[in-house]
């Protein structure tokens, strides 16, 4: 019997490796559609094949740079013209850059802006405006417990991670009672090549047990389907966060500088 109801596609930026990776699974064994975009196509038809072979789902790659200011408004368009309705975004794909501020570099770090903060926030307005318009629809943005405490040797991160968090809480009230709802999913360190790409193989932050990023994935994506506005995932995570809340903010991030500092350094 064919069905009377149109298929439901998930929509997920950095979807070939980690948290982004293991979400795209949980949707794809949920009956989702995939639409899954990174930057690397073998990493995504590779991707694409795993789920297609194993869940019975349409996966459908797109290619994009999302450091690139143009991309996410590329990527909406294209999905736009095959006339398909993005029932759930997932804002995941983010960067990080290791180091003190005054030696980084800024270029990375304006990159860093436009794909951790940029392509959230255009994705994010262009879909919430049709989901509004139809009543329905839902969008998990990947934040980090980074965005609840300042954070020594990556500063333009956590930073970027803030802005994500308080825009989510921001735009949800905003939209309270439309139908859709914007969820928060805030991991901690987690064992995926988020550590590589952000050069902090030397950071003491890699001392400690790191999540399993299927866990995160579950957390977030259990969340989201209850209308959650947030979620931390993991105990210890949550333990940290509620003691930073009454902990002064110096306090905080002198904490975190020792915790993120390279090995053998005297902080």
């Amino acid at each position: 019997m064919v069905s009377a109801y149109p298929p439901k596609y998930a929509l997920i930026t950095g979807a070939t490796s980690g948290i982004g990776y293991e979400l795209a699974k949980l949707f794809a064994a949920d009956g989702y559609n995939l639409i899954i975009v990174a930057r690397t196509v073998t990493d995504l038809e590779r991707t694409a094949a795993e789920f297609s072979s194993q869940y019975h789902v349409n996966v459908m790659t797109i290619a994009k740079d999302l450091f690139e200011r143009e991309a996410p408004f590329d990527l909406y368009d294209e999905i736009r013209q095959q006339g398909i309705i993005i029932d759930v975004l997932v804002n995941d794909a983010a960067q990080g850059l290791f180091g003190k501020f005054v030696e980084t570099d800024l270029q990375k770090e304006l990159d860093m802006l436009q794909l951790n903060i940029g392509a959230y926030l255009i994705l994010t307005k262009l879909y919430l405006r049709e989901m509004i318009t139809r009543g329905d629809g839902k969008i998990l943005n990947v934040a980090s417990i980074a965005s609840k405490v300042p954070g020594p040797y990556q500063s333009v991160y956590h930073g970027t991670k803030a802005f994500i968090h308080s825009f989510t809480e921001a735009i949800r009230a905003e939209i309270d009672g439309s139908g859709v709802t914007v969820t928060s999913l805030l991991p901690g360190a987690t064992d995926t090549d988020f550590f590589r790409k952000a050069h902090m193989e030397e950071s003491r932050i890699l001392e400690q047990d790191l999540a399993d990023p299927a866990k995160v994935a579950k957390d977030g994506f259990e969340a989201l389907m209850k209308g959650d506005d947030m979620v931390i995932s993991g105990l210890k995570n949550k333990a940290q966060i509620a003691a930073s809340n009454i902990t002064p903010d110096n306090l905080v991030a002198k904490a975190m500088l020792k915790q993120q500092a390279p090995r053998g350094d005297s902080n």
